[in-house]
């Protein structure tokens, strides 16, 4: 590496092992490599759920062992301002809303840059699977998706500009988790072997619906079936999301002597289908309802067709109308479908029906392996 190539690379270490190794990566590179260790919540952190003091031991050992320096920061109050006030606007209005892709695009692509650069970083890296690359032909910066099938994060990225992505490494984008825990455990690195984390970015591993219930009002309601009648009893709309199986408190029998909220609904054909397991299909806010139907494939939870909003293109420009890929939600094959403007913000069309398609979490367009963008998805079009 020529001196001009070396640059002051400021990586962001959350503690785990996927930006160890990126710090790793960086400076076996040549480049000058300062760690951030970015404080996001400090609500209860001295919880069993959520302690960054713990993170910050992993990210400052990690530190040591590779020979940079680390800072520790504090974007506690942009998050609360900028993530999380809008994570809870989404909830109480029926909606689920995916608060990662916000985090990234507010606080660790936009908070944490601005303060790397005021450190006269040149670029940031973080430990995302995913990759990017500048095309030769329109001189454009692209968002791809990391190597790794199993990993890759380009969903959660793909609300990056054009000025993000030009200042961004990804390097475990261009390897599998397997080999990023041999390099780590090579080197020595001390959290070889931590766990990856599962939660949601600021809240961790602790009980979802528990957290929620703090910040949340919430006004319990009727669990109702298709043809109306009542089957149970919700705890608060808000703590629900399309598609949700588990924690309904209803089995598949209970509500034969159940009354109904609908007296002219007819009565349903009992049989088989009694035990076929419940999924929430839609909530009636008017109501303060949640509809449930049963069966995975009912028509209330299958979709052609969805509009989105709150619109970000990675070229800073909406692709042409036309064919692509989709996800309407992370752990989701692409799915084949047709782009169409609309008004504020653009229409999808699947010619196989997705699956509990969910107001408040993002579709995402791709073109192969490249991330276009995507927006807020605002409604769908089910089958029934």
């Amino acid at each position: 590496m020529t001196a001009s190539t070396k640059q002051r690379v400021v990586v962001g270490l959350s503690g785990g092992v996927d930006s160890a190794v990126t710090a790793h990566l960086l400076k076996q590179q040549g480049h000058e490599v300062v760690g951030i260790f970015m404080k996001n919540w400090e609500d209860d952190d001295d919880s069993e759920y959520c302690s960054s003091n713990i993170d910050f031991v992993d990210a400052a050992a990690v530190a040591d062992v590779i020979g940079i320096e680390i800072e520790h920061v504090n974007f506690a109050a942009d998050y609360k301002d900028r993530v999380f006030a809008e994570f809870l606007r989404e909830y109480q209005a029926g909606r689920t809303p995916n608060p990662d892709v916000l985090c990234n695009a507010e606080i660790k692509f936009k908070a944490f840059l601005d303060h790397a650069l005021r450190l006269g970083a040149e670029r940031i890296a973080t430990g995302h699977y995913a990759r990017v690359r500048q095309n030769p032909q329109t001189q454009l910066f692209e968002l791809l998706k990391g190597l790794d099938p199993s990993k890759d994060q380009s969903y959660f990225l793909h609300r990056l500009n054009q000025a993000q992505l030009s200042k961004t490494l990804f390097p475990v984008g261009e390897l599998h988790k397997t080999e990023v825990r041999r390099i780590a455990a090579e080197i020595g690195l001390p959290n070889a072997k931590k766990k990856d984390s599962t939660g949601i970015c600021f809240i961790g591993e602790r009980p979802f619906r528990e957290f929620l219930n703090r910040y949340i009002s919430h006004e319990p309601g009727p669990i109702l079936n298709e043809r109306g009648r009542r089957l149970g009893r919700h705890v608060g709309l808000s703590f629900y999301t399309l598609g949700q199986r588990q924690g309904l408190g209803i089995g598949g029998v209970k509500d034969k002597g159940a009354p109904c909220e609908n007296p002219a609904a007819a009565e349903r054909p009992r049989g088989a289908g009694d035990h076929a397991p419940w999924y929430v299909a839609r909530k009636d806010l008017e109501r303060n309802a949640l509809i449930v139907v049963q069966g995975h494939d009912h028509p209330w939870l299958l979709s052609h067709g969805l509009q989105a909003q709150d619109v970000s293109w990675v070229a800073g420009h909406a692709p042409a109308p036309g064919s692509y890929a989709a996800k309407t939600r992370y752990r989701q094959q692409d799915a084949p479908c047709q782009l169409a403007e609309a008004s504020g913000g653009f229409a999808l069309q699947f010619p196989e029906a997705q699956w509990a398609v969910t107001p408040g979490q993002s579709a995402v367009l791709y073109d192969g392996e490249v991330c276009l963008g995507g927006g807020v998805i605002g409604s769908a079009q089910p089958l029934a």
